[in-house]
């Protein structure tokens, strides 16, 4: 098993910045890459970004990309996204998922078993 726990989202005006975290317990000590979704309010979820075990493989959604950044430090079990020039479109709960396989995270209708229980993004006009 292994938990996540985000944090990091508040309210922000668009152009501004927040720096989210995603903290991973439990059995982590195995390999397994990381992602962020988000959901904002009415639609489904979405994919964000995902970063590989290493960090050397990262993929953005097209919204995002140019914006954002992920990055990881294992030995603090943790994963960040970097969110710069916020839009308020970006409002959305935002969750971390970890997998064991690249391949499936980065899979379109990702349906993973290690959620956190997000953290909530607000971008004002």
């Amino acid at each position: 098993q292994v938990q996540l726990e985000e944090s990091g989202g508040g309210l922000v005006q668009a152009g501004g910045s927040l720096r989210l975290s995603c903290t991973a317990s439990g059995r982590a000590g195995n390999p397994y890459a990381m992602a962020w979704f988000r959901r904002a309010p009415g639609k489904e979820r979405e994919f964000v970004t995902a970063i590989s075990w290493s960090g050397s493989l990262t993929k953005y959604a097209a919204s995002v990309k140019d914006r954002f950044t992920i990055s990881r430090e294992n030995g603090k079990n943790t994963m960040y996204l970097q969110m710069n020039n916020l839009k308020p479109e970006d409002t959305a709960v935002y969750y971390c998922a970890a997998d064991g396989s690249w391949v499936s995270l980065v899979t379109s209708d990702y349906r993973g078993n290690y959620w956190g229980q997000g953290t909530q993004v607000t971008v004002s006009s």
